[in-house]
This record gives C-alpha cells, sequence and structure tokens, in this order.
C-alpha cells in the first residue's frame, strides 16, 4: 500500500463475532451446533414437502421455499464464519465480499417477501375456505415465488452495486462477521449518500409493504378465529398464530432495527447481535415454529422414516 490513504483496497478483514482469543473455540462449537440444527431442519423440510404426497399444497410449497430461503441465508454467512473461528487470519477478498453481500440481500430480501406471502395465504385458507384452490392455484402459487425471486435479485443487484460503487481506500478492517452493508459504508472513504439512501428507502418499503400484509392478514385471521364455536379449536388456532407471530415479530423487529434507521447512529456490537438472529439463529427456528409441531409434517415424517427403513431391509 505505498500510495498510503489513497490505495485501492483488494481485500477485507473480518473481525469476527468476537475478538477475544479464549473465545474462538466455543463459538466455534456453538455456531457449528446452530448451522447443523439448521441445515438439518430445513433440509428435513425441503424433502418432506418435496416427496410426500399429503404436504402437496399451496401452504407447504412456500413453506418449502421458506426453508430454501432459510438454508441459503445460513449457508452464505455460516461456513466463512465458522472458519474464520479456527484461523488467525480472517480476511476476504473484493470480489468474494461482493458476492456473500449479493448473495446475502437476494435471501434476506426474499425471505421478508414469502412471510408475506406465507400471511396472505394463511388469510385465504381461514377466511375463505371454499375460494382457496380458486384463490392460491398452482399458477398463482408459481407465480408469486417467481415474483419473489425476481424481485429479491434485483434489489440485490442494484443495492450491492451501489455499495460497491463507492471507493474503498485503506483502511480494510469490517467490524462484522461477514460482509454487510453498514460496516462495509464506515469504511467508504467517498461519498455514500446514494447507496445509504437507496438501502434505507428500499428496506423500508419493503419491510412496511411486508408488515402490513402480515398484519391485515393476521387481523382477519384473528376475527375469524374469534367466530369459532369450539373452544379447543380457538385454543389450538391461537397458539398457531401466536407461535407465527412471534417468529414474524423476532424477523421483522431485527431487521427494522438493522436497516430502517440512520447510518451515523448505527452501533456495530449491537448489530452483531441482531444480525446473529436474522442470519443463524431464526433460520434454525423456523422449521420448528413452521412445521416440526405441525401434525400433517409429523405424519409425513414418520412415513418417511418407515419407508426409508424398509427400503433398506435385506431382501
Amino acid at each position: 500500500m505505498a500510495n498510503g490513504n489513497f490505495t485501492q483496497v483488494t481485500e477485507f478483514i473480518l473481525t469476527g463475532v468476537s475478538e477475544r482469543p479464549d473465545l474462538q473455540i466455543p463459538l466455534f462449537f456453538v455456531f457449528l451446533v446452530i448451522y447443523g440444527l439448521t441445515v438439518t431442519g430445513n433440509l428435513s423440510i425441503i424433502t418432506l414437502t418435496s416427496v410426500d404426497f399429503h404436504l402437496q399444497t399451496p401452504m407447504y410449497f412456500f413453506l418449502r421455499h421458506l426453508a430454501i430461503i432459510n438454508l441459503g441465508n445460513s449457508t452464505v454467512i455460516a461456513p466463512k464464519m465458522l472458519v474464520n473461528f479456527l484461523v488467525k487470519k480472517h480476511t476476504t477478498s473484493y470480489y468474494e465480499c461482493a458476492t456473500q453481500l449479493g448473495a446475502f440481500l437476494v435471501f434476506i430480501v426474499a425471505e421478508v417477501l414469502m412471510l408475506a406471502v406465507m400471511a396472505y395465504d394463511r388469510y385465504v385458507a381461514i377466511c375463505n375456505p371454499l375460494l382457496y384452490m380458486a384463490v392460491v392455484s398452482r399458477w398463482v402459487c408459481l407465480l408469486l415465488v417467481s415474483l419473489t425471486y425476481l424481485y429479491s435479485f434485483s434489489t440485490a443487484v442494484v443495492a450491492s452495486s451501489s455499495v460497491f460503487s463507492v471507493t474503498y481506500c485503506s483502511c480494510n478492517i469490517i467490524n462484522h462477521f461477514y460482509c454487510d452493508i453498514a460496516p462495509l459504508l464506515a469504511l467508504s472513504c467517498s461519498d455514500t449518500s446514494f447507496p445509504e439512501t437507496f438501502v434505507f428507502i428500499s428496506a423500508a418499503t419493503n419491510l412496511v409493504v411486508s408488515i402490513i400484509i402480515v398484519l391485515v392478514s393476521y387481523f382477519n385471521i384473528v376475527l375469524s378465529i374469534l367466530k369459532i364455536r369450539s373452544s379447543e379449536g380457538r385454543k389450538k388456532a391461537f397458539s398457531t398464530c401466536a407461535s407465527h407471530m412471534m417468529a414474524v415479530s423476532v424477523f421483522y423487529g431485527t431487521m427494522i432495527f438493522m436497516y430502517v434507521q440512520p447510518q451515523a447512529n448505527h452501533s456495530m456490537d449491537t448489530d452483531k447481535v441482531a444480525s446473529v438472529f436474522y442470519t443463524l439463529v431464526i433460520p434454525m427456528l423456523n422449521p420448528m415454529i413452521y412445521s416440526l409441531r405441525n401434525k400433517d409434517v409429523k405424519a409425513a415424517l414418520k412415513r418417511f422414516l418407515t419407508n426409508s427403513c424398509c427400503s433398506f431391509k435385506p431382501m
């Protein structure tokens, strides 16, 4: 770096979750377990909703894609993070960092939209059950998922391009465990007003629209549940909605905290904690919240394991 502060950065250094040497190995095992559970849970959902005949409904179609999104989001972050716990040099190349940010944005925007799509699906199923298969047809399901991925990819390309269109000089230490927008822009030695404005407007728009859809959907669902005469039926329905809303609240809460605020207000250490939730913890919890407590999924898992055992029996 002969030119001092005006030398163009070719690689970045990630500080990680913690810089304390004595915590590296314990944190490695903690996050290895979290990632292992994430992969196991989401792959189970993807497999069961793909092969089991009883789970070929719109709800489980959307759930499968949520699992794909959760698995993708964690896989973009966790492997590199786990490696950095074991090595001394936490470097990532300029283009590797840009790729990680772009892929992360694809999955995180897709999750915001998919949660809204799933809320709408539940609204139609509970509030208009007679029209459910007509309103949420297979063609509509494919269209909604395709638009989700297309919009997420387009947003990610523009956002990541704008973040890496600014100049990064000799300071290349990212105070984070992956390449994220806020810590990257904090390193820039040029004007960052455009990427900051675009990210703020895009994140705010996506979150507000998605939250409105979720809230309106669940408001109408609750009204429909209150009309159920059976107290046991109401209790069961409320329990399901409470679990869903808990996951949605944690996800949206951390997203709002992270992105819908001016960059000057960011505390990087606090952002790391929030990031752990929506990149690693929530993808681990979603299979349990949305599926593994579901009787249909449990029955499908039992059938899958029974069939698998039978296929391995000697002739």
